[in-house]
């Protein structure tokens, strides 16, 4: 067994990293951390066991926790523990949002690279199975992966019974949770009951679906790489090209739409898949832009020109004011202004060179829309409203919102990244140089 620890760490380059364990004190996560322990130095890892503690079972969760402590003291390994609040929904799905939004604070703790956890060849039959049952497509049939951006899982390949078999052999004695006995979780009703009926029919099932998980990675890397081929003409910063879609076949839109959907935050099943391409298809012949709900406050949304999903943002509506030149901070983006003596042709909307002769930076701001903001486009002699503005340049409705502005009360001078105003265009000489640039993640 820790030659396939260490096999797969080589094979994922994985030696000298800093390496957090999520760390249960179950059989798994303790058998891989006994593992590690012993071959930390060779491969130059550096190990911490991150154990959070749901607060589901009240003294028998603080016990485990100090078991897992006592451990980690033993074989010199750091441990990082937190507890869960009493007062947290106490649900699979919550308990699991919650332990990896912990993995994201220990790893910023620690500055490391990567997050081990111990899911194993049953776990991934078990949840392929509940996929099924579930009514997952070929891509969820891809099961747990053994590597997921950050995530590494190198018990993948390894059996529960070559996992209590290391820990019998090497004197370990993990934390039994007895809610794994509840057959009111369905990966319990699973693993009790679903699984020993299955293996009257096939006494290898546990191998048969891990095999079934091997061919649909197999089956989506083929069509990934057929889709990577045409996706730069399809999407457009992971928006797609309507019209590009619409030249699709049938089955590539359903596709290309799963796609979408699986990696967004979206519920998503075939039913709401197949919902959304016949969405797309009338709003297109229809020619009317449209919106269609996929979820709690989010949105699919189609034109004759790109198709994307979007949210309701809940940020309050932020109002900055200019004091200076420099960078100015307000929600996602930076904007910047800075003095010119000279005109400089800009070559994007992102940009503006212009003339503030007339202004006081002190009564300038910068914000996003208000009822009543008006503005005179350039070119143009007369005032119109924003609003009517912004149709004219087809700006979607759900975009509108989130556009910053630089503004005088209710004046709108700039759209950044749509168009300034007639009264601040550079004639014979300009003052100022407006950008607009997304925030560095």
């Amino acid at each position: 067994m820790i030659n396939k620890i260490k096999n797969f760490i080589e094979k994922h380059g994985l030696n000298n990293k800093t390496v957090i364990v999520g760390f249960s004190g179950g059989y798994d996560s303790m058998c891989l951390l006994d593992i590690l322990s012993k071959i930390k130095e060779e491969y130059s890892l550096d190990i911490i066991a991150a154990h959070y503690n749901h607060n589901w079972r009240g003294e028998i969760a603080k016990r485990e926790q100090e078991v897992c402590r006592d451990f980690c003291i033993e074989k010199n390994l750091k441990f990082y523990t937190e507890t869960a609040d009493s007062s947290v929904k106490k649900t699979e799905t919550v308990a699991r949002e919650l332990r990896y939004k912990f993995f994201e604070r220990a790893l910023k703790k620690y500055n490391a690279d990567v997050v081990f956890t111990a899911h194993n060849f049953n776990d991934n039959a078990e949840t392929l199975l509940y996929r099924i049952v579930k009514g997952t497509g070929i891509v969820g049939l891809n099961g747990i992966l053994p590597k997921r951006g950050i995530y590494y899982r190198p018990l993948i390949n390894i059996s529960r019974l070559e996992i209590e078999q290391y820990s019998k052999e090497n004197n370990l004695t993990p934390n039994v949770d007895d809610s794994n006995m509840d057959d009111i979780h369905k990966r319990n009703l699973i693993r009790n009951k679903i699984l020993p009926l299955l293996k009257e029919i096939n006494p290898e099932v546990i191998t048969a679906l891990n095999n079934l998980s091997k061919i649909a990675r197999i089956e989506n890397s083929v069509i990934d790489e057929y889709l990577s081929v045409i996706e730069s003409d399809i999407f457009d910063n992971n928006r797609i090209r309507t019209p590009y879609f619409m030249k699709l076949s049938s089955s590539l839109k359903t596709k290309v739409i799963y796609n979408m959907l699986y990696h967004s935050e979206v519920d998503y099943n075939h039913d709401l898949v197949e919902r959304c391409v016949s969405f797309i298809e009338s709003t297109v012949n229809d020619k009317k832009p449209s919106k269609y709900s996929i979820g709690k406050d989010i949105w699919l949304y189609a034109d004759k020109n790109i198709i994307e999903i979007f949210s309701k943002s809940d940020k309050e509506k932020q109002i900055i004011p200019i004091e200076n030149c420099g960078n100015y901070r307000l929600s996602d983006y930076i904007f910047s202004i800075e003095p010119s003596e000279e005109y400089i042709k800009q070559n994007s909307e992102e940009s503006a060179c212009v003339d503030l002769s007339k202004y006081n930076l002190s009564d300038i701001v910068i914000r996003t829309r208000r009822d009543g903001d008006i503005i005179q486009p350039l070119g143009s002699d007369g005032k119109m409203k924003l609003k009517k503005y912004l149709m004219s340049k087809h700006i979607p409705q759900h975009k509108r919102d989130g556009l910053l502005l630089l503004c005088k009360n209710k004046e709108v001078l700039w759209v950044a990244g749509v168009g300034i105003s007639d009264k601040i265009k550079s004639v014979s000489k300009s003052t100022h140089i407006l950008k607009i640039f997304k925030k560095e993640v």
